[in-house]
């Protein structure tokens, strides 16, 4: 009997925002980029999370924003967020990865991100990611 290896997971992609100010006046260093560059030094080494940075998410309105996809999975529009939120950030991205959908009920989530989602997209747009 043959034995086959297990299904790899694929990736989370968080496409982060780094032009998000969070109403803060111009700089040459944005929340968004100081939260891109948080998230790429947290996720470094870990080949199961992708972060892509992005000139605008168009919700410039809602603080730092970001987009979490998976193939297969739900995607989210999180705003709200800014570079001292990156490790909680960080333990959403793992309870999005184990979740089979992509739903994060908010009683899983950290306190800081209660109230980050601004709109979900179904799993078939995120065929490529």
């Amino acid at each position: 009997m043959t034995t086959s290896p297990p299904p790899q997971t694929p990736a989370v992609h968080l496409h982060v925002c780094v032009t998000c100010r969070r109403g803060l006046p111009a700089s040459d260093n944005p929340q968004g980029r100081q939260l891109h560059d948080a998230m790429q030094a947290l996720a470094k080494g870990n080949s199961s999370i992708v972060v892509h940075e992005v000139a605008c998410l168009a919700a410039c309105n809602d603080g730092c924003t970001a987009v979490i996809a998976t193939p297969g999975k739900w995607g989210w529009l999180l705003a709200n967020l800014g570079p001292e939120k990156a490790g909680d950030l960080l333990t959403y991205i793992d309870a999005y990865a184990a979740s089979a959908k992509g739903t994060v009920m908010p009683s899983r989530r950290p306190a800081s991100l209660s109230d980050m989602v601004r709109g979900r997209f179904p799993a078939s747009l995120f065929s490529g990611v």
